[in-house]
C-alpha cells in the first residue's frame, strides 16, 4: 500500500495534468497544493511513484504524467461519486422531463451527456430482453380491420393491423382488449409470445376467430429479433483532445461506429447505480487503447433497461464525468422505470 502522503501527491499530479496537459513538476505541486512537506520531499515521493509505476517522466529535463496504472489507483480511491449541484440535478431533470417518448428520451440523454462531460456519449435503447407488456390497445379503424398497439414497460410502443371476417360492435372490441391484457399485460415479450398461442384454445366460439387474427400479429411482433439500438453524440469532442491520442483520432472514430464495440464498452456495468471506469488496454479494444471509458446502467431497482456512458482521453475529469453519467442515468432509470 502507498503511503496516504504519496497518494495525495498522485491525486494531486493527476488534477494538475488534467487541468494543464503539461508534464508536472515537484515544485510547482509543492506550490499548488497544501501538502504539508518540502519540495525535496515531494521529490521524493514522485520518485517512489516513478519506481511502482503510477507516474511516468516523458523527457528527461520534463516533469511527470500519470500512467495508466496511476489513473487506475485514483479511481480506485475515490470516494464514490461526488454529487452534483442542486442546480445542475434540476438542470438535468427539467431537460430529460420534457421528453415527449423513448426515441426523445434516449436523443435527450446522450445529447445532455455529451455536453455536460464534453466527450462522445453512448445511450443504449432498453434492451428487448428485460421488456416486459404494459398494456395492449385495440380499436377498430374501419370495418373488418382493427389497429393493435403493444406498449412495454420501457416505453417501446409497436403498431401492427389486423384483418377480421366483419365488423364488431365495440363491446366485442372491449372484450377482445380485456382477454388480452388479462392474459400478457405484466409479463416478459419472450413469454407473452407463448402465451398469446394459447388466447384462441380457451375462447368463447364467438371471440375465436378475432382471437386468433389478433394473437397470430402479437406472436410475430413479440418474437421479431429487433436489433439493439445505440445513441451517439459529441464525436467531434474528440477534436479538442486529439494530442492525448498516441493512435489516430481515425482508428477511435472508426471503432465508435462499430456497434458492437459501443454495446461491449457499455456493458461492464450491469447494476444501475454502479459506475465503472475502464483506462487504457482496460477497455479489451486495441484502437481504444488511448481513451477511458466511464459507464454505468439505468433501470427500475436493481433491473437494468440499457447503459450509456462516454469516451475520451485517459486525461479527463474522472470524478466530474462519473457524477454526470451518474446523474443522467439516474433520471433516465427514473423516467422509464415508473409505473
Amino acid at each position: 500500500m502507498l503511503e496516504e502522503r504519496r497518494l495525495e501527491v498522485l491525486r494531486a499530479i493527476v488534477e494538475d495534468f488534467v487541468l494543464s496537459n503539461e508534464p508536472v513538476g515537484s515544485k510547482a505541486l509543492a506550490e499548488r497544493h497544501a501538502l504539508g512537506v518540502s519540495p525535496a520531499t515531494v521529490r521524493n515521493d514522485m520518485a517512489a511513484l516513478e519506481d511502482e509505476g503510477y507516474i511516468t517522466q516523458p523527457h528527461t529535463s520534463a516533469g511527470r504524467i500519470p500512467t495508466d496504472k496511476g489513473y487506475r489507483l485514483f479511481v480506485d480511491r475515490l470516494s464514490g461519486v461526488k454529487p452534483l449541484s442542486r442546480a445542475e440535478r434540476r438542470a438535468i431533470q427539467n431537460f430529460l422531463e420534457g421528453a415527449v417518448d423513448l426515441d426523445d428520451v434516449v436523443l435527450r440523454s446522450v445529447r445532455l451527456l455529451a455536453q455536460l462531460t464534453r466527450q462522445v456519449a453512448v445511450v443504449q435503447y432498453p434492451s428487448l430482453t428485460s421488456s416486459r407488456v404494459r398494456h395492449i390497445e385495440v380499436v377498430q379503424i374501419s370495418p373488418g380491420r382493427l389497429l393493435i398497439v403493444l406498449i412495454t414497460d420501457t416505453a417501446r410502443v409497436e403498431q401492427r393491423i389486423v384483418d377480421v371476417a366483419e365488423p364488431l360492435e365495440e363491446d366485442v372490441v372491449a372484450e377482445l382488449r380485456a382477454v388480452l391484457n388479462r392474459a400478457l399485460g405484466g409479463r416478459r415479450l419472450a413469454d407473452a409470445a407463448a402465451e398469446a398461442a394459447t388466447l384462441p384454445e380457451g375462447a368463447s366460439p364467438g371471440l375465436r376467430p378475432q382471437l386468433t387474427a389478433l394473437a397470430t400479429v402479437l406472436i410475430e411482433t413479440l418474437v421479431e429479433r429487433h436489433e439493439e439500438r445505440i445513441a451517439l453524440a459529441g464525436t467531434a469532442n474528440l477534436t479538442r483532445s486529439a494530442l492525448d491520442f498516441s493512435d489516430s483520432l481515425r482508428m477511435i472514430l472508426e471503432a465508435l461506429e462499430e456497434q458492437v464495440v459501443l454495446l461491449k464498452l457499455i456493458g461492464w456495468a450491469r447494476e444501475p447505480g454502479t459506475v465503472t471506469v475502464r483506462i487504457g488496454r482496460e477497455t479489451d479494444v486495441d484502437a481504444l487503447r488511448s481513451t477511458a471509458v466511464i459507464a454505468t446502467s439505468y433501470g427500475r431497482g436493481n433491473a437494468a433497461l440499457g447503459g450509456m456512458g462516454v469516451v475520451g482521453p485517459k486525461r479527463m475529469d474522472y470524478p466530474g464525468t462519473m457524477s454526470a453519467v451518474w446523474a443522467v442515468a439516474n433520471y433516465v432509470g427514473e423516467l422509464l422505470g415508473a409505473d
